[in-house]
């Protein structure tokens, strides 16, 4: 396929409508991105300790199985049986000896390796494969995997960057800090949004709308524009940062800031307060450290409430969002139920999240034109250089994303920015 972009301009400030809709690209993302020399988010260590412990999920389009094997080592496997194609673990999660294939029963083991056809020699004679068939060349596919504090990764190729040098040392040490000591997983949410997979990317990358959209972050003082607060990336913008520190500002200086937006927090109080606490666990004053890891993933910490967020695309028009809400193993009682209490803030019904859904829905059914030079503003914190901001009100890191999209792809522009 050959992809014709007209950018309006280099700096990735003008982005056309039609790259959120258009069907054969999105068959190009799923070679090139997902199944090309990136790295996917898959899981957390914690969630298969064990051995024999495995987890099923998805690389852009494509089904995958995470087991652990008996001498401990992750293996990472498309979850497609050999045979004819069917899933061949359908379950989210457990723990088995043998995947085995509901449809013919054709059995693997945990590295993926093909170990059991029924009636492979047929039945006294007649049937079954041919004499030359031979298992070991019809195992599942295997992915490299690799392990970073914790977090499993994939990539469906050899010639992928190790994965230490593709996070960088950005993305390194906000993992580092989040996952600073053993984790235990407190629950999941999932939510299917009817919108483009990269609205999200967007979404997660854009400090600009948190406290405009989010009503509930602006009136408590969670999220707001006034703070102290900024975005980072690493070297090539593939990954992003956003990140706020506590107690930076007041109300004083969000009402005059935001104007006429309405503030309402002289006007409305919580029942539950605690709902709003910051407990300070690491060296630095952050109350929000939300990232984006292209393609895949998000690491987030708001307050004392900790999560991964993984986005699965579903097709042009849709993708499943999973979270995966985790707090410490030394953590006490209180504090874990103090974690499980600012979860209400997140999920598909989250004090905060549910808007972001809402508003990638809407942008993704009115964004749809047939005209090609139709396009996105992406301008607020200035158009030109691609780099960090140690101010929040700014939607730079959007242009990162598209800058590293567009190399993947193939589509850069002439003199691109990078």
């Amino acid at each position: 396929m050959s992809l014709n972009v007209e950018w309006q301009r280099r700096d990735y400030s003008r982005v056309p409508y039609w790259l959120y809709h258009d069907t054969d690209l999105y068959n190009h993302e799923q070679k090139l991105i997902f199944r090309g020399t990136t790295w996917s988010y898959l899981c957390l260590e914690a969630e298969i300790p064990e051995v024999g412990d495995f987890k099923t999920t998805w690389v852009g389009d494509t089904p995958i199985l995470i087991n652990r094997n008996k001498d401990g080592k992750i293996h990472a496997v498309v979850n497609r049986c050999a045979h004819r194609g069917a899933a061949v673990c359908r379950h989210a999660q457990g723990n088995t000896k043998v995947h085995t294939c509901i449809y013919h029963r054709w059995s693997y083991d945990l590295t993926g390796n093909l170990i059991g056809i029924p009636f492979q020699r047929g039945i006294q004679g007649m049937g079954g494969m041919d004499d030359d068939f031979d298992k070991a060349d019809h195992g599942l596919r295997k992915l490299r995997v690799a392990c970073y504090q914790g977090i499993i990764f994939g990539s469906f190729s050899e010639d992928s960057e190790d994965l230490e040098d593709y996070l960088g040392p950005m993305m390194q040490g906000h993992i580092t800090r989040l996952f600073c000591k053993p984790i235990k997983i407190l629950g999941y949410q999932r939510q299917r949004i009817h919108g483009n997979w990269k609205l999200y990317l967007e979404n997660l990358r854009d400090t600009y709308h948190a406290s405009l959209l989010h009503e509930f972050l602006v009136t408590f003082g969670l999220d707001r524009a006034t703070q102290k607060g900024g975005v980072e990336m690493d070297e090539r913008h593939r990954h992003n940062l956003t990140y706020a520190h506590a107690s930076s500002d007041n109300d004083s200086d969000a009402k005059e800031a935001y104007g006429g937006h309405e503030i309402n927090s002289d006007k409305l109080k919580l029942l539950d307060p605690s709902l709003l606490e910051f407990r300070q666990e690491y060296t630095d004053d952050r109350n929000l450290a939300i990232s984006t890891m292209f393609p895949n993933a998000s690491f987030q910490q708001l307050n004392n409430s900790l999560a991964t967020r993984q986005i699965q695309p579903k097709g042009v028009n849709a993708f499943d969002l999973i979270w995966t809400y985790f707090g410490y193993t030394d953590d006490d009682t209180d504090m874990t139920n103090h974690r499980l209490r600012q979860l209400n803030l997140f999920g598909p019904g989250g004090l905060v999240s549910m808007e972001d859904a809402e508003a990638i829905e809407i942008a993704h059914k009115a964004s749809f034109s047939e005209e090609r030079d139709s396009s996105t503003v992406i301008e607020v914190g200035g158009k030109g250089e691609i780099s960090d901001r140690a101010y929040r009100v700014n939607d730079v890191p959007i242009r990162g994303f598209w800058s590293y999209y567009a190399e993947l792809m193939g589509i850069e522009p002439d003199g691109a920015f990078r």
